[in-house]
């Protein structure tokens, strides 16, 4: 497993496989207590991770417009429409 340290270089992708695996061995019930603990604030981590680049990737989608002139353009995306 990847150290804390080096949480904020994980992409979201390697970030969710890694949170994908916590949740099938703590599901799993095999490891230790104190091993669960370890995995599960790791999976706590990872979770918020992954949240934040989401919320990342959110704030650079645009959306393409197109103007009464004929003229594309693009725009922030506004998450509400």
């Amino acid at each position: 497993m990847a150290t804390a340290q080096a949480l904020d270089k994980l992409s979201f992708e390697k970030a969710l496989g890694e949170l994908e695996e916590i949740v099938r061995a703590l599901e799993s019930g095999k490891a230790p207590l104190e091993e669960s603990i370890e995995q599960y604030e790791r999976g706590v981590a990872l979770k918020s991770h992954c949240e934040k680049k989401l919320a990342e990737a959110r704030l650079k989608i645009e959306k393409i417009t197109l103007s009464p002139d004929g003229s594309v353009k693009t725009e922030a995306f506004d998450i509400k429409e």
